[in-house]
């Protein structure tokens, strides 16, 4: 039997679509330049939709950003889950995999991490609209690494938010200057992120 579809799930279908084509164009072009005409002809929708389902360019914006960080956290609990131990070769698999993530479109993600953070900068009071959100990452995955070194028998030498932070700041950049500088940085960012566990 053909599942229906609700006028719910249709909503939700069209956002995701509009979604996925807003972080192309903002990625490509910059908040600045991104067009809704832009955006909507990438989605296969009329300007309309966009007004209906975000409202304004900017809101459209601070949602691509809420998802990129939700996508964010949730990619890097997938590359730590798979460790097992706190060797080197597990800092190999790990650095591998954060490799694999960043060749997989991360240049442009990371780009956009950079273009959210220039315009929020720019902006006080979208600033203040994501404050809460961007904490809420943050406090997500601080959880998640205590929780993860906590497994090992391990303890951090700084708060765990505070390391939560360090790696958000950090990630996108290394992305981005493994790409732009032809180095591999993956490797020895996660020993710099290593040398705040104490292993017992």
């Amino acid at each position: 039997m053909v599942e229906r579809w609700t006028r719910e799930r249709r909503r939700d279908h069209t956002r995701s679509l509009l979604l996925d084509a807003a972080e192309e164009v903002f990625a490509e072009k910059g908040f600045a330049q991104a067009t809704l005409d832009d955006i909507a002809y990438a989605a296969g929708f009329t300007k309309g939709a966009i007004y209906k389902h975000f409202g304004t360019k900017e809101d459209l914006f601070l949602e691509v950003s809420d998802r990129h960080w939700r996508r964010y956290i949730d990619s890097f609990t997938e590359v730590v889950s798979a460790v097992t131990e706190l060797g080197a070769r597990e800092l190999d698999e790990v650095a591998e995999l954060w490799r694999g993530l960043g060749q997989d479109r991360g240049a442009e993600r990371a780009a956009l991490s950079h273009e959210l953070a220039l315009y929020l900068l720019r902006n006080p009071e979208a600033r203040e609209r994501v404050t809460a959100k961007r904490m809420e990452a943050a406090e997500s995955l601080a959880r998640f690494i205590e929780d993860g070194i906590a497994r090992f028998g391990g303890t951090l030498t700084i708060p765990a938010l505070t390391f939560a932070h360090l790696i958000i700041a950090t990630s996108d950049a290394v992305v981005l200057e493994s790409r732009l500088g032809d180095v591999d940085l993956y490797r020895p960012v996660l020993e710099m992120y290593m040398s705040a566990i104490k292993r017992p």
